[in-house]
């Protein structure tokens, strides 16, 4: 049993297969499910795992608190929180809260696929005002301030079909597209063009970062496993990452350094050699790089934000 300051092991994501998305587990039947599937669940389901899957994702939760995970960013949700997640990129909701009888309904969501959208942008110029957003959505992006609407918009789609359902998906995409409340989540972008294969690998070296933040890890020992060169892994790393191995390394750290942050009342000093920096130094001057701000600044603007004394 976890508790509610430990991090959840990280494994390699499960892919979602269309196969799998039973009605049972709050899908739309597949004969009635068209560009735009809406699903609704509670808490626990099989569906809260650390997984991805090719299409984007509209998460709007209405009930508990807890950890989230979305790519390397590792933070706290309450009721309200709204995520928009890009194709591939990996999420999970973890419930700290839960009472014995469950929650009937923790996520509303909403998933629609890429490329209904780009085609429809080549001849639709109206269209086109959704592609930043998409473009951002490979990061993650959380508004803010947005539950009332989230969820009117939620039960719009929900009860409509046909025109009408696209309609009010570009209602919400619309004003989501106009909005500048909002955060991007994962540093790293946790996608590929590649095969699934090489997906593993990445997915696999991530978690392994993750797992054990404190050791050292090098390029070269990664590379040697995996029977590349150096240079040739840099490659592969950056192409799926969007980052160095060492400049991965550092925003991963930072992250968990984060929760540490916002979870704990430990040293900043002992923070960041839990999360694997050799100094103090060094560590703040990442950290500044990376968040914006300092270490005790983001530990008094996360108490704000969260709710934390």
């Amino acid at each position: 049993m976890s508790t509610p300051h430990a991090l959840p092991r990280q494994t390699k994501p499960e892919l979602e297969h269309a196969y799998s998305r039973s009605p049972e587990l709050g899908y739309e039947p597949p004969e009635s499910a068209g560009f735009i599937r809406c699903l609704s669940h509670g808490f626990p389901t099989p569906l809260a795992r650390w997984h991805y899957h090719d299409e984007y994702e509209l998460h709007l939760i209405t009930a508990s608190s807890g950890k989230v995970f979305v790519g390397d960013w590792i933070g706290q949700f309450q009721p309200g929180q709204l995520v928009l997640t890009g194709p591939r990129l990996p999420h999970n909701w973890i419930s700290m809260d839960v009472p014995e009888a469950g929650y009937a309904e923790r996520d509303l969501v909403v998933q629609f696929p890429h490329a209904p959208l780009a085609s429809a942008c080549e001849g639709i110029p109206e269209m086109r005002e959704v592609m930043p957003l998409l473009e951002r959505a490979r990061h993650g992006i959380e508004f803010f301030g947005m539950q009332a609407q989230a969820t009117a918009h939620w039960r719009r789609i929900k009860s409509c079909q046909g025109l009408a359902r696209f309609g009010a998906f570009c209602d919400w995409m619309g004003e989501l597209a106009r909005s500048t409340d909002f955060r991007l989540l994962s540093s790293a972008q946790l996608q590929s063009e590649d095969s699934d294969t090489q997906l593993a690998q990445i997915n696999a070296i991530v978690s392994r970062i993750t797992e054990h933040l404190a050791s050292p890890l090098s390029a070269a020992e990664l590379a040697q496993e995996l029977g590349m060169t150096e240079s040739r892994f840099s490659r592969f790393f950056r192409r799926a990452t969007g980052n160095t191995f060492t400049d991965f390394v550092n925003l991963v750290r930072v992250n968990r350094a984060c929760q540490l942050l916002q979870d704990t009342e430990r040293y900043v000093t002992l923070i960041a050699y839990d999360v694997g920096f050799n100094n103090i130094a060094n560590f703040n001057r990442r950290f500044l790089d990376i968040k914006g701000m300092t270490p005790t600044e983001y530990r008094k603007q996360a108490a704000g934000r969260f709710g934390l004394k």
